[in-house]
């Protein structure tokens, strides 16, 4: 999984506009984002038609404020550029659960 630095949104927007990506938001910090990312590599190989970047909320609070980003860890997926679904909430989330809401991509 590809971890970028600081972006405004236009940079995270330029990066997203070609090709469909799941953006993975977490801290090191976050507990619930420790339990999830020993299975992120699982996920990512399963759905090999995304490409996955990961965002640590610290470094980019401003862009995970622009983009209601509140709670950790948090996925968006996007097409071209444009938002196609997220699992957005400061709640645990288990390996299916993230593959179920993948899945349910249009």
């Amino acid at each position: 999984m590809k971890k970028i630095g600081t972006q405004t949104q236009t940079e995270f927007f330029n990066m997203i506009d070609t090709g469909y990506f799941i953006v993975y938001f977490g801290a090191d910090w976050c507990r619930e984002c420790q339990y999830i990312r020993p299975k992120l590599p699982t996920i990512e190989h399963e759905f090999s038609q995304y490409r996955f970047i990961k965002v640590d909320r610290d470094e980019n609070i401003q862009l995970c404020l622009e983009l209601n980003v509140r709670g950790l860890p948090s996925f968006i997926a996007y097409r071209e550029g444009q938002e196609i679904g997220r699992f957005v909430n400061g709640n645990l989330k288990t390996q299916p659960e993230i593959e179920n809401w993948i899945r349910s991509l249009k």
